[in-house]
C-alpha cells in the first residue's frame, strides 16, 4: 500500500513514476528517470490529477510514497508546507495567478528535498498565463519541481510541452471500475456494473451516479429526449430542459457551500447583525463573485458532461446498425436505439455525433450555453 494505490489501471505510468521518485532522492542523478517538468495527459477521469498529487508525495515522502508519514498524510489533506496544488474553479487561469504562483515556486523548499507544484488544469490557462509559465519552465530552479495535467497534449503550448516529460494515462475499464466500487466503496454488485457502464470510464462520475439515484434518473431523462426531437419546438424544449438539469445539478452542489463560505467570512470580519467591519462588504461582494464564476464553471461542466451521455446514444445506434448490441452503453434504452437504428441511416447517425462534439468545442470557446444547446438541439432532429 502507498499513494500509487488510489490509481486504477495504470500500471506502466506507476512504473515510471516510481522510478523517477527512487532516483530523485539519488545524490547522482542519470536525468533518464527524474526531471523537473512533467505534463500528465488523458480523459477524463483517468486520474491525471491523482497521478501527479501521488507523485508529489512520493518525492518529498523520504521512503517514496508510503501513504502512511506525516508529509504524505498532510499532502492529502493539501496543508504540506513544499507542495503546493493550484485548481481553478473558474473559466480559466489568468496571468496573474501565474505570476503570483512564480514567486513562491522560486523559494526554497521548507522541510522536503523539493518544492513541488501541481496545475490540474493546465488547459485553462490564458495565452499570457501560458507564456508567463514557460519563462519559469524553461529555466525551472533546481529543488523545484512542475506537473501539469491536461486533457490532451494538444492542449498545452508546444513550448511548454516540449520542456516537460509527458506521461499518457489510460481510461480505466468499466469492470476495474465496477470492482473498485464494490470493493472500495461497498455498492452492491448489480449497480456498480450499470453505473461503470454508463461512466464512460470516469471513475468520479461512476461513483456519484452510484450514491445519487436522482443523477441516475436524470441522465435517464436527457437521453429519453432524444427520441421526441421530431421539430423546432421540440429542439427548443429539449436544449432548456437540458440546462435546467444542468443548473440544477449545479446550484445543488455548490449551495451549501457558498453559504457556509459567506458565513465563514463574515465571522471573520466581526459580522453582527448586517454590519461589517471595514473592508469586510468588499470581501463579501468579491466572494459573491467568485462563487458566480465557480457556478458557470460547474453549469458549463455539467453540460459537457450531459453532451458526452448524448453521444453515447448514438454510439449506440451505430453498434446496432453493426450488429454489436452486446456493446451498449445504455442498455435501458435498448428499444430506443433499435429503432432509430432501423429509420436513420449510418451518416446521418455520424453528422449527429460530429455535431454533438462541435457543440462540445463551442462551449470550451465560451460560447453562450443557451444559443449553443438550441442550435445542436436543431442539428440533431
Amino acid at each position: 500500500m502507498n499513494v500509487f494505490s488510489v490509481l486504477v489501471d495504470q500500471d506502466e505510468v506507476i512504473k515510471v513514476l516510481t522510478a523517477a521518485a527512487f532516483e530523485s532522492k539519488k545524490e547522482f542523478k542519470s536525468g533518464q528517470k527524474m526531471t523537473n517538468s512533467w505534463l500528465f495527459t488523458g480523459p477524463a477521469g483517468s486520474g491525471r490529477s491523482n497521478s501527479a498529487i501521488a507523485f508529489a508525495a512520493a518525492l518529498v515522502c523520504p521512503n517514496n510514497g508510503c501513504a502512511d508519514c506525516a508529509d504524505c498524510n498532510s499532502i492529502a489533506t493539501g496543508s504540506h508546507a513544499d507542495v503546493e496544488i493550484v485548481r481553478t474553479e473558474g473559466l480559466s487561469i489568468k496571468v496573474d495567478e501565474i505570476r503570483d504562483l512564480m514567486i513562491r515556486a522560486s523559494w526554497a523548499p521548507s522541510v522536503a528535498n523539493y518544492r513541488v507544484i501541481v496545475i490540474e488544469d493546465a488547459d485553462r490557462l490564458t495565452d499570457s498565463a501560458a507564456n508567463a509559465l514557460l519563462k519559469i519552465i524553461e529555466e525551472p530552479g533546481l529543488r523545484t519541481i512542475w506537473l501539469l495535467c491536461a486533457p490532451t497534449i494538444a492542449d498545452v503550448l508546444p513550448t511548454i510541452r516540449s520542456r516537460c516529460r509527458h506521461l499518457l494515462l489510460r481510461m480505466p475499464s468499466k469492470n476495474t471500475i465496477a470492482k473498485l466500487l464494490i470493493e472500495r466503496d461497498h455498492i452492491n454488485q448489480e449497480l456498480a456494473t450499470s453505473v461503470a457502464r454508463v461512466s464512460q470510464g470516469h471513475i468520479g462520475i461512476a461513483k456519484h451516479l452510484a450514491f445519487s439515484e436522482k443523477s441516475r434518473n436524470n441522465r435517464l431523462e436527457l437521453l429519453k429526449l432524444i427520441p421526441t426531437l421530431k421539430n423546432l419546438n421540440s429542439a427548443y424544449k429539449a436544449a432548456e430542459i437540458l440546462l435546467t438539469f444542468a443548473k440544477n445539478q449545479a446550484e445543488a452542489d455548490i449551495e451549501s457551500n457558498n453559504e457556509f463560505e459567506l458565513a465563514k467570512l463574515k465571522q471573520f470580519w466581526g459580522s453582527t447583525g448586517s454590519k461589517l467591519a471595514i473592508g469586510g462588504a468588499k470581501a463579501v461582494k468579491e466572494l459573491e463573485k467568485q462563487q458566480k464564476v465557480k457556478t458557470t464553471r460547474q453549469i458549463r461542466d455539467y453540460i459537457d458532461r450531459a453532451l458526452l451521455d448524448l453521444a453515447s446514444f448514438y454510439r449506440d445506434v451505430l453498434l446496432s446498425q453493426s450488429e454489436l448490441s452486446s456493446h451498449f452503453i445504455n442498455t435501458e434504452l435498448s428499444k430506443e436505439i433499435l429503432k432509430m437504428s432501423n429509420e436513420v441511416p449510418r451518416v446521418k447517425i455520424l453528422l449527429k455525433i460530429e455535431s454533438i462534439l462541435r457543440a462540445r468545442s463551442n462551449l470550451a470557446r465560451n460560447a453562450a450555453p443557451l444559443l449553443t444547446m438550441e442550435a445542436l438541439m436543431c442539428e440533431l432532429l
